[in-house]
């Protein structure tokens, strides 16, 4: 089945080096398709532990791993990726293609139901996508779809994307991601982001399974849906439940001690290292594609636009002077003992494009940091020192580590003379409210890629209405972005992602620290544990 019309060459990627690293246990489910059956499930359901919270069920109002990693679960996509395959295919969809260079055409199988008995039909895929655009929700994922016009649904099985821009090389892709997730009509409100609660009642799903109980942020209990039909086989298992641990060290012992079957997200770099020894689990190793950065907001930061003092040319010498004094290095040994790298760019080692533009522009020219640069780069600008500089960070979300991540940069700033910090963390739930309501003038985050792409680590960051929020805006860098992903020629579109890199490397939005691989680790007697490509971890393969 095409996804392309003829003439449209598949993107030229780099993405051969992700299949390579990719780790697929023995006695996994492949793909194909399928609906549940009753003998394709036996046993006691497995239990899954994680640190990663969910910010809402709800796909029109979460952009964060956390909440997709229930998502992915119950909510059927279009088109999506095969466990160990970077090829975007059809999923929910029969086939999909584009008709012409601004349509891309879906057709559905006929007689799809939700888990709930409620019609699937080309009416929800409508609603999703039109209330995605009309909510807007700031932690959501709309801004993904800034090629998208409209939607139409001329019947029942057929949907046709009208697109603003031709030949979008990156549209497919999209569709396996966040924004790309169908939900219920007859359930969703068209205008306001849904109820976790409201969402389970109705049973409102149509993934491989769905959730039967659900408690926010303790536990999910997951059973298949007999109603799924889809790319990948039905689940293997009686079904999963999703247990949340407040501290990574409770999840290490849990994991370590039987307790539950599989831990994923987030371990500290320590507690990893000491269960590689541990002859009673197993430590899973996946592609790599999480960043670690810090953001700056443009209106609340030391001479932002919202400030008494604003300047732009002051602003950016302190950002600037920031990207000069972090040393990534120290932050990847001191902190990760190396399952981090260091990160000298926006578009991370393996996907095409990358550079290392940061390591040319910043510190020492080699990577290292250079007090005396940032030094004259403050005093050129006319910034008074030391700039005053709030800095948060969330100690549950990215992992036990990001508390001695954060007092390193704190440390390295202050060192210089140039900076007094005023360190600050805040829990997820909060901080992902926070962040996009101009609280924190600089602020951690991290990323897992939602398709694997470059475009994936530029459009979401660096268009005026971005998924940071943070007030950036430049046209230059804007007309780069929306041309590479429409440039039908590898050569050229590497070309214009190197651009964008250099230039939002002079503007800094925002300052790159470290790459990291996924990692996962499960008792020793657990099968189908699939790390890949799609940074999605899906249950069904799961056995034990």
């Amino acid at each position: 089945m095409s996804l392309h019309s003829s003439g449209r060459g598949r993107l030229g990627l780099a993405l051969g080096a992700f299949g390579a690293t990719a780790l697929l246990l023995a006695g996994c489910a492949g793909g194909g398709g399928g609906t549940a059956t009753d003998d394709a499930a036996s046993g006691d359901p497995l239990i899954v532990g994680t640190t990663d919270k969910v910010t809402t069920l709800d796909p029109a109002g979460s952009y964060d791993n956390g909440s997709l990693a229930v998502q992915t679960q119950v909510f059927p996509y279009l088109v999506n990726t095969n466990y160990n395959e970077t090829e975007v295919v059809p999923d929910l969809a029969e086939t999909a293609e584009f008709t012409s260079p601004t349509e891309y055409t879906v057709t559905l199988p006929e007689g799809l139901k939700w888990a709930n008995g409620n019609d699937l039909t080309s009416a929800d895929v409508k609603f999703s996508f039109d209330r995605n655009l009309a909510i807007a929700d700031p932690n959501g994922a709309s801004s993904l779809l800034y090629n998208l016009d409209s939607v139409e649904a001329p019947d029942d099985t057929t949907v046709v994307f009208k697109l603003k821009a031709e030949n979008d090389q990156v549209f497919p892709f999209i569709l396996t991601s966040f924004p790309g997730a169908i939900v219920d009509d007859e359930v969703f409100s068209a205008d306001a982001i849904t109820p976790d609660q409201d969402i389970v009642d109705a049973n409102a799903f149509g993934g491989p399974y769905a959730i039967t109980s659900y408690d926010f942020n303790k536990t999910v209990e997951f059973t298949p849906n007999e109603n799924y039909q889809g790319l990948l086989d039905a689940p293997v298992n009686s079904g999963v439940i999703l247990s949340y641990f407040a501290e990574s060290s409770n999840l290490k012992l849990a994991v370590q001690e039987g307790d539950i079957d599989v831990a994923y997200r987030s371990l500290s770099s320590t507690d990893v290292a000491d269960l590689s020894t541990n002859d009673d689990v197993q430590v899973i190793d996946g592609p790599g594609g999480e960043i670690r950065y810090i953001v700056f907001n443009f209106d609340t930061q030391p001479y932002g636009a919202t400030t008494a003092e604003a300047d732009p040319a002051k602003a950016l010498a302190v950002r600037q002077a920031v990207a000069d004094l972090v040393d990534r290095d120290a932050i990847s040994e001191q902190v990760y003992k190396g399952t981090y790298t260091p990160l000298y760019s926006f578009v991370p080692d393996g996907f095409n494009g990358a550079t290392q533009v940061l390591k040319e522009l910043y510190g020492d020219g080699n990577g290292g940091p250079d007090a005396d640069k940032a030094k004259a780069t403050l005093e050129a600008a006319g910034v008074t020192t030391p700039v005053a500089l709030s800095l948060q960070y969330s100690p549950d979300h990215y992992g036990p580590s990001s508390g001695d991540e954060y007092a390193l940069v704190k440390s390295q700033l202050e060192e210089s003379g140039l900076f007094t910090v005023d360190l600050k963390s805040t829990e997820w739930v909060q901080y992902s409210k926070d962040r996009t309501a101009d609280v924190y003038p600089a602020y951690q985050l991290g990323w897992f890629p939602d398709y694997s792409d470059a475009d994936n680590y530029l459009t979401p960051f660096f268009l005026t209405d971005n998924f940071l929020g943070n007030h950036f805006s430049d046209q230059q860098t804007e007309d780069l972005i929306l041309q590479q992903a429409v440039e039908t020629d590898p050569a050229a579109r590497t070309q214009e992602i190197e651009d964008i890199q250099a230039r939002v490397g002079e503007l800094l939005s925002t300052v790159p620290l470290l790459q990291g691989a996924q990692v996962a680790v499960a008792g020793t007697g657990v099968d189908g544990v699939i790390l890949d490509a799609s940074f999605k971890f899906r249950f069904a393969p799961l056995t034990k």
